[in-house]
């Protein structure tokens, strides 16, 4: 009795292990990092973008292909810069790169759609649509408005100029329309890889969005931190068959430390 009892406890912390890990995987993010999120006037005017498709905590990289559009709303202009896309690598998986010149005051919302990616862990395509917002020059004019994507996150907190400890707050759209009810997973960007989380649970911190599709979270640490709005959508075919589709609407945003 005593070994049969044992062999199921066994059993039942394997499959809890399979599950906490299947639900680490899942946690893919689209990621553009700038190279600072305010330029000022007596800085360099130049900025760089890396794009990448990733975990963010455990610094997994996946493949990203070339995005089907990356571009930047300036002001209420469009201006489409897929063509200065770079190729690279990062620990032996595709990224790629830009680097532009900022030239007028104003709010720059640097936006990407890349391809559906099938993930066959989740049997599911999965495209994130991604924003990050750069302030130049002081002129705050345009960071609260949407660029026009499938799914987003508009900010409701100014997304940049933010301490360690402030709690931002977005909206999330899915068709023009608030998303009521929707995951909104956060994870931090864990460059070489500093913190440790405890448990699993740590990795990704997951809310959701009330009535309004409106969501609050309070950053705990300085660096760049990935809001990334799940929906499930029907749509796709893969084999003759239909499969779902994760939309996914991401925000990056960066926090410091008050010194």
């Amino acid at each position: 009795m005593r070994s049969r009892l044992s062999l199921r406890c066994f059993l039942a912390l394997v499959a809890v292990f399979f599950l906490v890990s299947a639900g680490r995987c899942f946690a893919h993010f689209g990621v553009i990092l700038p190279s600072d999120d305010i330029v000022q006037v007596n800085d360099s005017h130049r900025i760089t973008l890396s794009y990448q498709f990733m975990h963010p905590f455990e610094q997994n990289f996946m493949e990203l292909a070339k995005p089907l559009e990356a571009g930047v709303v300036v002001r209420g202009q469009r201006q489409i810069i897929t063509s200065l896309l770079k190729k690279g690598s990062m620990k032996g998986h595709v990224v790629w790169s830009a680097s532009m010149v900022l030239n007028r005051p104003g709010d720059y919302l640097f936006y990407m759609i890349p391809k559906p990616y099938w993930e066959a862990a989740e049997g599911k395509y999965i495209q994130h649509f991604t924003k990050v917002i750069v302030n130049a020059f002081g002129l705050e004019d345009g960071w609260d408005k949407p660029v026009g994507l499938k799914t987003e996150i508009v900010p409701l907190t100014r997304p940049y100029g933010l301490w360690t400890g402030n709690v931002f707050c977005g909206q999330v759209l899915l068709n023009g329309k608030p998303a009521p009810n929707s995951d909104v997973e956060v994870e931090y960007y864990n460059k070489g890889e500093k913190v440790k989380a405890p448990a699993g649970a740590y990795v990704t911190q997951v809310v959701h969005t009330d009535s309004r599709g409106i969501f609050w979270y309070a950053m705990p640490r300085a660096g760049w931190w990935g809001f990334a709005a799940l929906n499930d959508r029907e749509g796709m075919v893969r084999n003759g068959k239909k499969v779902p589709i994760e939309l996914g609407a991401i925000l990056w945003v960066r926090t410091r430390d008050m010194k």
